[in-house]
């Protein structure tokens, strides 16, 4: 019934086969590694939708809670809509297939991508994006394909293919590389701390590997490719951009010498509406020359621009090719917060804060794999304001999802681990201004905010974004430092680097052209430490080393170590013990279990240290046990005839009998010396096999009845 095809790429442990599910897709795959299986569709239509302006090119990502036996939380019990998770990995996916259309093609392009089987050792992102290059590749898009995609780890000191979960848990490096044959496209990383040199050595080696994925899709191909569509590009008006190269590449190359953002879009906007006047007749005449002549503007821009760095090596504001500009770094802004920062950079600004909180503030974090709790979390806004525009000011788009995700790869390798320092740390950074890189400004200024709320972060990190303009025809090329928005909007690469002085803990490359070779991207590298290394300089002339104290407006956290059967005893029966402690001390009491140590984890927060000591002490007390012949501060909890029960620690009580009372001779009545609330010292005397204690008021000395 089925005429299936299936390539088997044996050397790195996949499969990819097509003709049995989804066969009116244009191009639909299935990828299997181990037990994990990843399904990816392509389709695209035969013709643009007239006035179409741009590639609309959607890429979507989703995971099936049943691929890995879960069902999904919630009311509704159905996957909603897109997770942290599937933006990015729809992000990673989309990034290095974009550049591989043809130019100016408009064509709407739909890819959807799903796992539907995890066997927890094999991860679902990097198949995805195989199955998504495989989808495109036998279509009938005019894809330029095929591209592969690996994740590069290194653990023990040796460099890892498509490592396993449990592998990566060891690795010290997570390195996502895709490209074609020829050249990588798209890099995403984070590492613990690497050299230059072993960031080129991993490279290397995920585009060995790159190349052999590529030639198991043109295997595929070879035998189910369909035609391709036929996309001839349209044809240039040449006497049309002639005729406004003659009359306004000067203006546009004059109006890209002016360094202001604002001055240089303002003269840009002025230009064009002259522009219009002068065509104003002409437009009249002919309706659709008004979006032939501002697309004719672009390109002439787009010219002025490319021939300005790569020909003169002149740069908008006459910075050279590896200066960057001008950096300015302060700390505590905002007496109030826990810490804050802000870094400036030219133009672009982030204001970075810093929140610390408790364990029940960690972000839960669901999905295929085991649920858990992120103590670390950093979000990244970006409001219209900051490029001084009006527009929508909701939630984040994937845009921002991305950047905040980049900078967290940057910072998480420095950061202390929860024994040494039992905080969720939660960064916000609010970017105030952007022209250009804005997400390495998020790593600078958060950096700043922990080390001024004195989170003990293991080294500072910075980080800086590089660009690329290249001359694909002679292969003459320049990388430049530090891209404003211009440079990266009519550049040909996007190259982020983030680390310490020692070196890198994050880097993400995106390129608009088919790929880039080794040669340029060590090149970005040396570059992009020259410039870190001076940022650092910079942020450490605010501060170069965490303060010893956190912020006083922040919690102060007090950890206790106690056996695992003690829990129970702090809880109390239906809560009750904790709501006791939590109000007596104006706190906050955070319980987990250490399943490795078969032991428990008491959190105590609390913003006013005494009150943090008195429940630290009472909860100590609570765990330790009753030495017998101790002397202990207790109080009458109740009396009897023959006795009062006290209680000498908390949540535990002894019988003070009527006869251990008085030094003078027995008591006709407990209440002739005792009342219920009396605070009196006691001696333990005895603690029988049923765990009952016995308690003297006449064995301690400072005691006269």
């Amino acid at each position: 019934m089925f005429n299936e095809t299936k390539i088997e790429c044996k050397e790195l442990g996949f499969s990819i086969s097509t003709g049995k599910i989804a066969r009116q897709a244009g191009g639909s795959v299935i990828v299997e590694a181990g037990d994990t299986v990843v399904f990816g569709s392509a389709c695209a239509k035969t013709t643009a939708r007239e006035g179409q302006d741009f590639f609309p090119l959607t890429v979507d990502y989703r995971e099936k809670t049943y691929a890995a036996g879960k069902i999904p939380g919630g009311f509704f019990k159905r996957e909603a809509r897109p997770t942290t998770k599937e933006t990015l990995i729809s992000r990673l996916i989309d990034r290095p297939i974009r550049p591989l259309f043809p130019e100016k093609y408009k064509n709407e392009t739909q890819i959807i991508l799903q796992a539907l089987a995890y066997d927890g050792q094999n991860r679902p992102e990097i198949m995805a994006i195989n199955a998504a290059s495989a989808a495109l590749s036998i279509s009938d898009s005019p894809f330029n394909g095929p591209i592969g995609g690996v994740r590069v780890g290194l653990v023990d000191g040796k460099l890892v293919c498509n490592p396993s979960t449990d592998q990566m848990a060891k690795s010290d490096l997570d390195l996502l590389v895709a490209g074609t044959k020829k050249a990588i496209t798209m890099v995403e990383s984070e590492a613990s701390i690497l050299s230059e040199d072993q960031y080129l050595e991993a490279l290397k080696f995920a585009h060995d590997n790159i190349k052999t994925i590529c030639s198991c899709i043109e295997e595929l191909v070879a035998k189910v490719g369909k035609e391709k569509q036929s996309y001839t590009p349209p044809v240039r008006n040449e006497e049309l951009y002639s005729e406004l190269v003659a009359a306004y590449y000067e203006p546009f190359k004059a109006s890209f010498e002016i360094s202001s953002k604002l001055e240089r879009e303002a003269k840009s906007v002025e230009l064009k509406a002259a522009i219009d006047e002068n065509f104003a007749e002409r437009f009249e005449a002919d309706s659709s020359l008004k979006n032939l002549v501002h697309e004719y503007l672009h390109d002439i821009e787009y010219d002025v621009i490319r021939k300005m760095i790569v020909v003169d090596k002149k740069r908008i504001d006459n910075r050279e090719v590896d200066q960057l500009r001008a950096l300015n770094s302060e700390i505590d802004i905002f007496s109030r917060l826990h810490g804050s920062a802000l870094f400036t950079r030219g133009e672009t600004q982030s204001l970075g804060v810093l929140t610390l909180g408790g364990g029940d503030d960690a972000q839960f974090v669901d999905g295929l794999d085991e649920s858990a709790r992120e103590p670390f979390y950093l979000h990244y806004n970006f409001p219209p304001f900051s490029v001084g525009e009006c527009g929508r000011f909701v939630g984040p788009g994937r845009r921002e999802i991305g950047h905040g995700e980049l900078a967290s790869k940057a910072i998480r390798a420095i950061l202390p681990s929860q024994e040494d320092f039992p905080y969720t740390i939660r960064l916000v950074s609010e970017i105030m201004e952007s022209n250009g890189s804005s997400s390495m400004a998020t790593v600078c200024s958060g950096i700043m905010a922990m080390m001024a709320g004195g989170v003990p972060i293991k080294a500072p990190v910075a980080g800086i974004a590089m660009g690329l303009f290249m001359d694909e025809a002679s292969g003459e090329y320049t990388v430049i430092t530090d891209i404003q928005g211009a440079e990266d909007h009519y550049g040909d690469m996007d190259f982020k680097v983030a680390g310490t002085t020692e070196g890198i803990t994050a880097l993400q490359m995106d390129i608009k052209i088919e790929g880039i070779t080794i040669e340029i991207m060590t090149t970005a590298l040396e570059q992009a430490k020259k410039a870190r290394l001076e940022i650092l300089e910079s942020m450490n002339g605010a501060i170069s080393t965490p303060r010893e104290e956190i912020a006083a407006t922040a919690p102060r956290i007090l950890m206790i170590e106690i056996p695992k059967e003690k829990i129970g005893e702090i809880i109390g029966p239906g809560g009750k013990m904790i709501r006791k402690i939590s109000e007596m001390y104006d706190c906050k009491v955070e319980i987990s279990e250490d399943e490795a140590n078969n032991r428990g984890i008491v959190k105590i927060l609390a913003s006013d240290g005494e009150k943090g000591d008195g429940a630290y002490g009472f909860i100590k007390s609570m765990v330790t046990d009753p030495e017998v012949g101790e002397i202990y501060e207790s109080k009458v909890i109740r009396i009897t005839d023959f006795g009062a029960f006290c209680e000498f620690l908390p949540g535990k009580e002894g019988l003070l009998h009527i006869s251990k009372i008085s030094k003078k001779g027995r008591l006709n009545s407990v209440s002739d010396v005792l009342q219920e609330g009396d605070h009196i010292s006691l001696k333990l005397i005895e603690k029988d096999r049923q765990g009952r204690f016995s308690l003297s008021a006449q064995e301690v000395e400072e005691n006269d009845f």
